[in-house]
């Protein structure tokens, strides 16, 4: 007979605050969560932007302006369901709480953590708004002050600001004694959930998820090749690219994917926001932010990279709700500070086993990409 303790329900009120313990990302965004259950993965919601002000010099003369606040929607596909199933005859044998931690809760919790974390890091390829250099890890105070410029530039909030830093730079950065004295004003909390610290106005933190963005495989070929505006264009979100020689004829062939970073005329950033394929010696790729560039300018795409993030809370958007409990089993769903658990106890007939589920359903939206900059590492 199995234990007493080992119900779906105490399984769920363990595991669910090892599960937060373990998250970073979702941690620091703005959440946008509530009670209504979803009939499951694929749902699609309406999400509320937070609403942003701006602070004005009050004028005696003319006195107050006032601003409309206008409440924006998005639309937010739930499309990520992180689970983790296990046979539940090894769950069993557990004869106690420590146990039960070891065989399930823990690793479990870890699992699920590392994937929804890496499921949110992913935004990167929305932000066309980059430092640092490709290539080469951010190791100094000074990719602070660069990122903190870049963020100020594009009029962030100036409080709270979140970094995100692969285990790279994050190596670097312990070798500075600033972030090693940092630790001594942060709570004991924030340096389990990974924290390294507030240096410069920005709450650092590490994770193993930071992703590696690989460029398309875009070239140009010819005597002296370059990739370069087809025709001008004003204010849009889609340009086309073909290639220039300086004599004879040119190829361009390959692919952009969606968060490749183009530079045009050494000025103009933006983002790939779809995987596009070159044709006929021409390539038609849509772009975020909206562009503006002449005929014929040279087009430089950025080298693969780390895509270390740096940003204030709202730019993006972690959503969660709570999946419906399936008839005919044995399950329990519990919700926490915006994270919402499932725990299925089943039986699987075509295996004869006996199952245990653990699953968390959500969904990412960049909601304000200009508050946000890829620290290329």
């Amino acid at each position: 007979m199995a234990n007493e303790f080992i119900t779906v329900k105490n399984i769920a009120r363990q595991l669910l605050p090892r599960l937060i313990e373990n998250l970073v990302f979702p941690a620091l965004v703005y959440k946008d969560y509530s009670d209504e259950f979803v009939p499951g993965l694929g749902a699609t919601i309406q999400v509320k932007k937070p609403v942003i002000l701006e602070a004005r010099d009050f004028n005696e003369t003319s006195g107050v302006s006032a601003q409309d606040v206008k409440e924006q929607s998005v639309e937010v596909t739930l499309d990520k369901l992180a689970t983790v199933d296990v046979a539940f005859g090894a769950i069993q044998m557990a004869t106690n709480v420590d146990d039960l931690n070891r065989l399930f809760v823990e690793p479990a919790a870890v699992a699920l953590a590392q994937k929804i974390n890496s499921d949110g890091l992913e935004l990167y390829k929305d932000i066309p708004y980059i430092g640092g250099t490709a290539g080469t890890s951010p190791s100094a105070l000074s990719d602070l002050t660069k990122a903190r410029k870049l963020l100020n530039l594009q009029k962030a909030p100036v409080s709270p600001r979140y970094a995100v830093w692969d285990p790279e730079a994050e190596a670097k950065f312990l070798e500075i004694d600033t972030f090693v004295e940092a630790d001594k004003s942060g709570t004991t909390e924030a340096l389990r959930n990974g924290s390294l610290g507030r240096i410069m106005g920005i709450e650092n933190f590490m994770s193993q998820a930071v992703k590696k963005h690989t460029k398309g495989t875009l070239a140009a070929g010819g005597t002296g090749a370059k990739i370069t505006v087809k025709t001008a264009v004003t204010a849009s979100t889609s340009v086309t690219l073909d290639v220039t020689v300086t004599s004879g004829s040119g190829t361009l062939t390959g692919t952009l994917k969606k968060g490749d970073i183009l530079t045009i005329d050494n000025s103009v950033v933006c983002v790939v926001t779809a995987d596009a394929t070159a044709e006929d010696n021409e390539i038609t790729v849509s772009v975020y932010p909206a562009i503006t560039a002449a005929a014929d300018k040279e087009v430089v795409i950025t080298a693969n990279h780390t895509a270390n993030l740096v940003f204030h809370p709202s730019a993006f958007a972690f959503v969660t709700r709570p999946l419906a409990a399936p008839s005919g089993v044995e399950s329990y769903v519990t919700s926490y500070n915006g994270i919402t658990l499932r725990v299925v106890k089943g039986y699987d007939m075509k295996y004869k086993k006996e199952m245990l589920s653990a699953d968390v359903l959500y969904g990412y939206k960049t909601m304000y990409p200009e508050l946000a900059v890829r620290y290329l590492g």
